[in-house]
Parts: C-alpha cells; structure tokens; sequence
C-alpha cells in the first residue's frame, strides 16, 4: 500500500524556493538494493505525473543504489537497462557507491565496506566474501573475483555518477553541503558523507538541499534542507520528494 507522508517541520517559514517553470521533480531516496521498492516507486512516479500539469519531468536518484540489500546488482541494471518514457534521470553518485569503488582499487578497503553492507552486493554479483575477519590473502581474493564479476558497464556507472544536480533553487545530493562554504566550491567528499554539520545547521544557504544518507522515520522538510532517507532496506519505505513550481510533497511505499 502506498501513503502520502508529510514530515514538515513548522517551527520555521518554508523560504519561497521553486524549480524551474514547467518541470516537476521527483527526488528518490537511498534504495540500497530494493529493486522491489525502486520499481514500485518509480510506477508511483509515473502514474502521479500523468495527473499534473508538466512539460517536463525529472528524477534525481540521491545515490545508495547498493549495499545492505540483496538485490544491489539487479538495481544497478535496472537503471542502465530501463527506460521511463518522458522522464529524464539522473543519477547521483552515494558514498556506499565509492566504498564499491574504493574496495576495486584497494583490497584494504574492505573492512569498512563490508561492516556496513558491501557483503550483501558481493553476494548479489556471485562473489562470497569471508566477513570483516578476512585475512588480507582472502580480501585480495575477493577483490579479484569482484573485479571479475563486475560488468564494464557497471564500471562504467559508478565512475561516471556525478556528486551534485541543480534545479531552480533546489540543489540535490546525497548526504549534504558544507554549511559556510559556497555551493560551486563543495568539497566532493562532504556531499557524499557529510552528517551533524549539516543536519543539525539552520541558515538558509540561499537554496533548498535535497539530500538522503541520513534515516529518518517520515521524511524531513525543513527551510534550508529536505531529506528522503526512510531506511528503505529495513523499513520498506522508499520516499520521494515530490517538488512543482514552490510546492513540496511527499510519496513513500
């Protein structure tokens, strides 16, 4: 069953931000490999478009595609191989996304990734690792056989995914900005993995971020930030934020 979730925080004006003119944005939360959710939401998406009154559509995926979810290989495909007609994507760059490419160039990488989900995508390419008490011998054995099984054209997406996307006043990506610091000079590092700094700062940045990484219950829709992480692989709510001309809503599964 799907609900409409509003999670706005009303101790503060919602500064008058939009998107551009016609266009309707769809910004989907961390997916860490539910393909199942990812696909019943992306149908959400598609069905509540054709209701509005856009010429242009949009959906910004905030990155997280893999880890802690079994299926993070088949979602990585989705999005390569499936086509949503009328809509553009984008695709941004989690930093569960650079732990995979992190651990491809260096086997004692490995440790951080498997502790937060990265046996669960080993898994879902074939490949069996040997936990966070691996020897170095069988981490450079599970990298080899990672490197082996990973398709060029999935190498291909992770190096390739960009870090930041903009429309209108809002600015999308996966984690947060670094408050005091102008948005074109954004270290890449803090957009992928920023947390307290952000979350917990209150000025308005002269745009409206869109960020997940950080697992709310209901999403978050402050003046100066929007978050749409639901922790879709324990809790089955994959969240979207829903952003026309200067309105905000919510669609969750």
């Amino acid at each position: 069953m799907f609900k409409k979730l509003f999670g706005r925080d009303n101790r503060a004006p919602i500064p008058d931000y939009k998107v551009p003119d016609g266009t309707i944005v769809y910004a989907v939360g961390d997916v860490h490999g539910r393909l199942d959710l990812l696909q019943a939401l992306e149908q959400r998406i598609v069905d509540d478009a054709r209701m509005r009154d856009a010429t242009r559509q949009v959906i910004v995926y905030l990155g997280d595609f893999v880890d802690r979810g079994y299926e993070s290989r088949a979602v990585i495909e989705h999005l390569l191989e499936t086509e949503i007609e009328g809509f553009e994507r984008v695709f941004l760059m989690g930093n569960h996304e650079e732990y995979m490419i992190r651990f491809l160039e260096d086997s004692s990488k490995a440790r951080g990734w498997f502790a937060n989900g990265g046996i669960e995508t080993l898994m879902s390419y074939g490949v069996i690792a040997g936990g966070s008490g691996a020897t170095d011998n069988e981490l450079a054995r599970v990298q080899s056989e990672f490197r082996a099984a990973l398709p060029d054209t999935h190498k291909s997406f992770l190096a390739g995914l960009p870090v930041m996307h903009r429309e209108g006043d809002y600015v999308f990506v996966h984690a947060g900005i670094r408050p005091g610091v102008a948005i074109d000079d954004q270290d890449p590092e803090d957009l992928r993995w920023i947390r307290s700094d952000f979350l917990e700062d209150k000025r308005d940045y002269g745009v409206v971020v869109v960020h997940g990484h950080t697992i709310t219950e209901h999403p978050v829709d402050r003046p100066n930030r929007i978050g749409v992480d639901t922790g879709a692989y324990a809790s089955s709510r994959l969240t979207c934020a829903v952003l026309m001309a200067d309105r905000r809503e919510f669609m969750s599964t």
